[in-house]
């Protein structure tokens, strides 16, 4: 369980840093699925990429570091309730196509904070 969770946490992580630094540099000629990226505030920018960023950070670096591992639960928390907020964001637009990633990617995080909560917590460095 412990390989399963790790390996979910370095894709997941690793991605929600990435899409979190797309909110902050979005880039010309994005894929059609991806072109509300153009038609976000600057405020929902900088605040879903900040939560992405750090959430995708704090599913690796707490348990590589083994320095508060709680946060790494508390991350994928916070994942999901992003996750959340883009399902009614899109929803209200009427981008019901968007939804499917959206619920993927909170049944994972979900997953992981589960995980790292109930089946296989990360251990805090011993002094």
């Amino acid at each position: 369980m412990n390989k399963l969770l790790w390996t979910l946490q370095v894709l997941f992580g690793l991605y929600f840093v990435g899409i979190g630094a797309t909110h902050f540099i979005v880039p010309e000629g994005l894929p059609a699925m991806m072109s509300w990226m153009y038609e976000l505030s600057d405020t929902l920018h900088l605040v879903s990429g900040t939560a992405e960023v750090l959430g995708g950070l704090g599913l690796i670096l707490p348990g590589l570091t083994k320095i508060m591992p709680k946060l790494t639960v508390y991350a994928a928390e916070g994942l999901v309730l992003t996750m959340v907020g883009a399902i009614v964001w899109h929803v209200s637009r009427g981008e019901y196509g968007n939804r499917a990633l959206n619920i993927v990617l909170i049944a994972v995080t979900g997953f992981i904070a589960y995980g790292r909560s109930k089946l296989s917590p990360l251990l805090e460095k011993s002094n």
